[in-house]
């Protein structure tokens, strides 16, 4: 049987952790909500904001608070 080798280096560090969501007013619109969560989850900002406008459109409005929402809470 062949022996078992193990690397000799020391433990790797984990990437940084991501920091909390923060809106992104320099590239935002309105609030900057769209923005931010593009940076968040390192998308294009150009699908969140068509998300956006279709679960608006299908959620009657609904979105339209929780975008509000997001706004004002955020940072």
């Amino acid at each position: 049987m062949s022996e078992l080798r193990f690397e000799e280096s020391s433990v790797r560090p984990i990437e940084s952790p991501r920091r909390g969501f923060r809106l992104n007013k320099q590239r935002g619109k309105i609030m900057g909500v769209s923005a931010g969560i593009a940076d968040y989850f390192d998308i294009d900002v150009t699908f969140v904001r068509v998300a956006w406008i279709a679960g608006t459109l299908i959620g009657f409005g609904s979105l339209i608070l929780i975008y509000l929402a997001i706004g004002l809470i955020a940072d």
